[in-house]
């Protein structure tokens, strides 16, 4: 079945576009775990209104020794110096990019949950504004840095903006099959790996087309090890599941 324009009328009057987008990472994991080996597994990840997630935290356990008094020898009270910060030298009210976060992870189980691979599923909000734009560029160049295999999925047709285009601006390259006016929707997979002393590039550009079916994502495992997942198949499935025909 070919790729609905989830944007526009008359799809978008009957069905609202986060409805797919929240439902196909789940759907992606589905078809990644019929491919993955077995030490890998993938997650899906949504966050609505942040780019990143917090998730390290400072606890604190119970206490009833009251604040500024640590517990010496024989279980005495002791009081101890409080640190009285400084007066801020300035204080704003920054307005700082809320985006929504779709995606799917993929990592090794072998080597303490180590990320590998990551599908970054695009939505309007990370395409909308210039500030975005570079927050959504500077994650997955973030990501690329680490050795982390990404690939973009961007089905937003109402916006014509190519991210795959300004990640690769943004980190001085230029791919020929973009042309001279990139299209605004497309899949992207891009990894770094090591050739000799020298640290290549390779990516895998497909542009989109309302009515075409999606292709394949190739998704790199480690340097010399890839999977091949069935984008359309997901796809299908996701619109089947919420009756989007």
């Amino acid at each position: 079945m070919p790729l609905r324009d989830h944007f526009r009328s008359p799809l978008d009057d009957v069905r609202s576009w986060d409805g797919l987008h929240a439902m196909w990472p789940a759907m992606i994991v589905q078809k990644l775990n019929d491919v993955l080996p077995g030490a890998y597994f993938a997650e899906p990840g949504v966050h609505l209104g942040s780019l990143y997630e917090i998730d390290i935290g400072t606890y604190r356990e119970p206490t009833t020794e009251p604040d500024g008094a640590d517990a010496g020898e024989g279980g005495l009270a002791v009081a101890v110096a409080t640190f009285a910060p400084p007066k801020p030298t300035l204080i704003l009210e920054p307005r700082l990019p809320l985006q929504d976060v779709y995606e799917v992870r993929i990592y090794d189980s072998r080597r303490n949950r180590r990320l590998v691979a990551a599908i970054e599923i695009v939505s309007p909000s990370n395409k909308d504004r210039p500030q975005t734009r570079s927050s959504f560029v500077g994650k997955v160049a973030t990501l690329l840095r680490h050795g982390i295999c990404v690939s973009i999925v961007d089905v937003v047709s109402t916006i014509d903006f190519n991210l795959y285009a300004e990640l690769l601006e943004f980190l001085d390259c230029a791919d020929p099959a973009l042309g001279a006016e990139p299209p605004p929707m497309c899949t992207a997979t891009v990894r770094l790996r090591q050739e000799g002393s020298r640290r290549l590039m390779d990516s895998w550009f497909d542009p989109l087309t309302i009515g075409q079916p999606l292709p394949s994502l190739t998704i790199w495992l480690k340097e010399k090890r890839a999977i091949s997942l069935d984008l359309e198949s997901s796809y299908e499935e996701t619109c089947r599941t919420l009756r989007i025909r």
